[in-house]
């Protein structure tokens, strides 16, 4: 385009003016070093302090206290001059150091040529994204802490309880279904911690296979029967049929994430609706329940890690599916959107690329 150097030109550019600037201050410190060992040989010869210096008498003194001069000069300019620029750099070194032992409040201040400046710009912002990764690592690390502990310490308590005599079998049978539940919320939390880290590190899905998106529903209807019986929940059931390429395990962990979701927060014997049809583009899963809802402050975090927005029903989960679900869908180029009421209902809607194998 006109008025727009080629890409090569512009890092020539860009890499030419350090160059330029570190050869002009060499010239100029050469120069002014050679006019000032002249203008103090000029003095010294004309008030005859060191009238041996004249060329004409003593050609290799002179030309040797020239050079001596020369050297002392410039040493001091380069001194002066270089000093700033050393500096910036020795800056950037300790704020380096400051990094690697975990300081991640330093900051590089502007100023310098345009190549410092951008090497500083470059070093605060990979600064601030680590301490932002520290901060949510650390967020992690204490929300998953507080979450084993719960559960822990009620399995405690109530085991301890166990041990005495004077319970009557009601009780008993009480503490050891309290023992049970406790324990299949660790397991949830460990699987779903595990599957958490192990697709935050994937970058790309490669075992991808075409299958029958609706049989896959189907199925996982099923699997949730048990959840559904308890609540006496009905399912409306329309699904088209729809194939396509994806990761088929970790599309079939989306949907029970999503449907236990929707189970957890229904009202006793109300109706989950789930809907799948599909364009030319995408195929679109819509997944509907009866239950409290959400309102906007809710929704914003609800794929949060360890958001839990209703604390009344906190230990039936651990805050990690819909934030298993946004990443699941992430690697699948997919996206969901979220329609909630309060008091009224919410609906998820998922839209997955209609890939061809």
């Amino acid at each position: 385009m006109k008025g727009k150097l080629p890409r090569k030109l512009l890092f020539f550019k860009e890499k030419i003016s350090l160059l330029a600037i570190l050869v002009v201050m060499v010239f100029a410190i050469l120069l002014v070093s050679s006019l000032l060992a002249g203008f103090v040989s000029y003095l010294l010869i004309t008030y005859d302090i060191m009238p041996f210096l004249q060329f004409e008498e003593s050609v290799e003194v002179a030309t040797l206290y020239m050079i001596i001069v020369s050297l002392l000069i410039g040493t001091i300019l380069a001194r002066f001059f270089g000093g700033r620029f050393l500096r910036q750099i020795k800056e950037l070194a300790d704020a380096t150091k400051a990094v690697a032992a975990g300081n991640f409040d330093v900051r590089i201040k502007g100023g310098g040529t345009k190549e410092i400046d951008l090497i500083r710009s470059s070093f605060n912002s990979m600064v601030k994204e680590l301490a932002d990764i520290e901060t949510l690592r650390m967020d992690f690390v204490n929300n998953v802490s507080h979450e084993f502990k719960t559960p822990v310490a009620s399995i405690r308590g109530f085991a301890r309880r166990l041990k005495k005599n004077s319970l009557t079998a009601q009780q008993r049978n009480e503490y050891l279904d309290i023992i049970i539940s406790e324990s299949e919320r660790l397991t949830r939390l460990s699987s779903n911690v595990l599957l958490l880290s192990r697709l935050e590190n994937t970058e790309k899905i490669i075992e991808r296979v075409q299958f029958r998106l609706d049989e896959q529903l189907r199925r996982t209807i099923l699997l949730m029967e048990p959840q559904l019986l308890k609540k006496s929940l009905e399912v409306d059931i329309e699904l088209s049929s729809v194939s396509i390429v994806a990761n088929e395990e970790m599309l079939s962990d989306l949907w029970i994430n999503l449907l236990s979701n929707a189970i957890k927060f229904s009202f006793e014997a109300s109706t989950i609706r789930l809907r799948l049809t599909s364009t030319q583009t995408d195929a679109i899963v819509s997944l509907s329940d009866e239950g409290i809802g959400m309102d906007e402050k809710m929704q914003k975090h609800i794929f949060d890690k360890f958001y839990q927005g209703d604390k009344s029903r906190a230990t039936e989960g651990n805050g990690l599916g819909l934030t298993l679900v946004k990443r699941i869908l992430e690697l699948e180029n997919g996206r969901i959107e979220v329609d909630s009421t309060l008091g009224k209902g919410t609906t998820f809607k998922v839209l997955l690329p209609m890939i061809k194998q």
